[in-house]
């Protein structure tokens, strides 16, 4: 059991955003001040109540940083993909590179706040640097601005100082806020918390709708528009320092108190210094080797390190369920571009789920008298999130069955395509393949297996049409996906060999190319932004890649005047080949070949895998920091408030080692960061098993009844156990 002063405090923080820095790095001035200390001005308050008026500014500031935040990453990943042509392997570890490092730069942030400049200048001055990133960013994003290189330098560089400016703020913003109160208005500034909270979430939820809209549906530069999806988050950024410098008079601001993490991580290092020092038999041992500390520390600072000490300890295994987490913004994105919707449901799944585990499934197993743990309540969220990334490699298998398969070395795959007016019989020497005659315009049901000799190979082809025999030699590469047309030209048989996809579009997007069966060349009108022009007697343009839609309404432009182009729906992820074949009236007549097949897998399949993820992180993360509050020290909630944040950054620099140095399937990368987050869970309900809870508070009245009083740091030592 906890104090009534811990539980009051920790009740405060229970609606946190798992992940976001609502427990904080609170130094020692952010406790309720001791001894002589300046007073701080009141602030007015809201409508006549006890909430100070400066709070309503940063809470808007929050909701404008994190619309800015997590509009810009929403688009991150695939950013990457579709502008620099990066694979999917090294986005992933860019992406993950950058989380992390926004969750290794709060110790910045926490270190400038507490031993030099305030929270208060913190704020402004690193949310100078935010802004600045996030202009870097979207100018880097202008196609016509230099070459790949200037791209990906300007990217890479505004990318580091979002991540100083939004990882330095971080440990500051929500401190801030709680300075606002008056000590005795505990009530209200626990309520400021949870508004805090959605403020966090309703950005996060309103911002992953609005940037992809703005990179897909605006196009600039005659692509999507990702410099203005990544513009608009630095206009929300420019907006929240506006707003946050705008309430400046009304701030209560707590002057620098000294950096406690710093002086932690002194205690721990004499501590080790000094043992490996007197390391002689003849040398009394020490019931804890922090003991070894207390030549120069105090024994409360000592006593007070130990706990923190075993509760980091207990976070070891804490990084593995980041890892799975965060990967919905890498990896399950890129499984989202190959399904047929889009889904952005974690903000809002997190929003239900609080009030719904707090008010309901909490109090109902406490009715049923279990015994449920924080211990237990994390380990039951990194079991969801296990059986989520489970869920999300049965989603990956589904989804691959309507990919194009995997070329290897020697390998090309061909299919034909007969656009004559009879059936046709194609032997290939050398290659059994094709033993049924290939109907007129018979949409191939799949791809033929080429087995080649070498990296290229000049393959004889043999077409047997209404009794006649013709001979065509085409040569083709390993690795290569062909199409042989055949058509009818000059009262003979033709033939031509054009090279198709190898994989889907990205994206979700559809691919389409036409063959003109005209003997005129025809310009294509496929809507207000596509147009291309096919050269007559078969033809072959180019690929255009259009979103999924029903392009009914096209234009057929030939000598013989202006005709109507119905191609029907093209699907997420197909490729098509479109043959015009006559005019008839006022349209022109096509065929359509499904050269690779639609996504057949609705993006509602991955609901199920965020409703465990997502109920994952309320019971794992939530509950961790609540746990971590109550078991430290309150001088020493910074320090494992750093703690918390560094599990973060592990578990995405973790994702980043796997996806460079083991590449695989993707199915079974699922798989084993399934079985890694299981093994994981199983070490850490060991650990925790064994775990004692304090209540700091009693140790600090057991120390204070034991400890002899002295001045500074030093302590008067019981000679027994510490004489050299």
């Amino acid at each position: 059991m906890v104090g009534d002063k811990a539980r009051g405090e920790m009740n405060a923080f229970q609606r946190n955003e798992s992940k976001e820095t609502l427990f904080t790095f609170i130094s020692a001035g952010d406790d309720p001040p001791k001894g002589d200390f300046p007073v701080q001005k009141k602030s007015p308050k809201l409508c006549g109540s006890n909430y100070p008026l400066s709070i309503a500014f940063i809470v808007v500031n929050e909701f404008c940083e994190r619309f800015s935040y997590y509009g810009m990453r929403a688009v991150l990943t695939l950013y990457f993909i579709s502008f620099f042509h990066w694979d999917e392997n090294l986005s992933t570890a860019v992406y993950h590179a950058f989380s992390a490092l926004c969750y290794f730069t709060p110790v910045i942030g926490a270190i400038m706040a507490d031993s030099w400049l305030g929270k208060y200048k913190t704020i402004i001055y690193l949310s100078i640097v935010y802004v600045v990133g996030h202009l870097i960013k979207s100018v880097g994003a202008i196609p016509s601005l230099g070459n790949q290189v200037v791209h990906v330098v300007l990217s890479m560089v505004g990318l580091f100082l979002i991540a100083l400016g939004t990882g330095g703020i971080k440990p500051c913003v929500s401190a801030f806020g709680g300075d606002q109160f008056e000590e005795e208005h505990t009530s209200e500034r626990s309520k400021f918390f949870s508004v805090f909270y959605l403020s966090i979430n309703a950005g996060s939820l309103i911002s992953t709708f609005v940037t992809p809209v703005l990179r897909g549906d605006v196009k600039c530069f005659g692509e999507d528009c990702y410099a203005l999806a990544f513009g608009v988050p630095a206009a929300l950024m420019v907006l929240a320092l506006v707003v946050f410098i705008a309430g400046s008079g009304l701030y209560r601001k707590m002057p620098p108190q000294g950096n406690v993490l710093l002086e932690v991580c002194k205690c721990i290092g004499f501590a080790i210094k000094n043992r490996l020092k007197n390391r002689s038999h003849h040398i009394p041992k020490r019931d804890h080797w922090l003991d070894w500390a207390s030549e120069k520390y105090s024994k409360q600072l000592i006593g007070e390190v130990k706990m923190v000490t075993r509760v980091l300890f207990l976070f070891i295994p804490l990084p593995m369920f980041w890892a799975l987490f965060d990967q919905q913004g890498s990896r399950w994105t890129l499984q989202a571009t190959k399904m047929n919707a889009d889904f952005f449901l974690n903000p809002l799944l997190i929003l239900v789920f609080i009030p719904i585990f707090d008010l309901g499934l909490y109090p109902l197993i406490s009715m049923c008298k279990f015994n449920f743990t924080p211990i237990k309540k994390m380990a039951t969220g990194m079991i969801l999130a296990g059986m989520a990334f489970g869920l999300a490699a049965i989603v990956e298998v589904k989804i691959n069955e309507t990919d194009m398969p995997q070329l290897v070395p020697k390998e090309s795959l061909i299919q034909v395509l007969n656009l004559a007016k009879n059936p046709i019989q194609v032997t290939i020497e050398d290659q059994d393949l094709f033993q049924q005659p290939v109907e007129a315009f018979q949409d191939p049901a799949e791809y033929s297996n080429l087995i080649l000799n070498g990296e290229q190979q000049n393959l004889h082809f043999i077409l047997q049409h209404q009794g006649l025999s013709f001979t065509f030699n085409y040569t083709v590469k390993e690795k290569s996906v062909y199409s042989l047309i055949v058509f009818e030209a000059e009262g003979s048989l033709s033939s031509r060999l054009i090279t198709d996809l190898k994989a889907k579009p990205e994206n979700g997007l559809a691919a389409v190319r036409f063959i003109n069966g005209l003997s005129q060349d025809a310009n294509l009108t496929i809507d207000s932004k596509q147009f291309v022009a096919v050269p007559k007697n078969y033809g072959v343009s180019e690929y255009l890649l259009l979103e999924r839609d029903k392009y009914s309404n096209g234009k057929c432009i030939t000598e013989m005047g202006e005709f109507t182009l119905d191609l029907g729906l093209l699907d997420f992820g197909a490729s098509y080949t479109v043959v015009v074949t006559n005019v008839s009236g006022d349209a022109v007549k096509t065929w359509k070949s499904e050269d690779i097949k639609a996504n057949s897998v609705h993006m509602a399949w991955q609901l199920p895998q965020y409703l465990l993820i997502s109920a994952g992180e309320v019971m794992f993360s939530i509950t961790g920091l609540a746990f971590s509050y109550s078991q430290s020290p309150a001088s020493m909630k910074s320090v494992l408030q750093a703690g918390w944040l560094l599990t973060v950054a592990v578990g995405n620099t973790f994702v980043l080692v796997v996806a460079q140095a083991a590449p695989m399937a993707q199915w079974a990368e699922f798989v084993l960061f399934t079985v890694l987050l299981f093994a994981v869970c199983i070490i850490f309900s060991i650990m925790g098993y064994f775990y004692v809870s304090v209540d700091p508070e009693d140790l600090r009245e057991k120390e204070e009844k034991t400890e002899t009083p002295s001045r500074g740091n030093m302590i008067s030592l019981v000679t027994q156990k510490t004489k050299l």
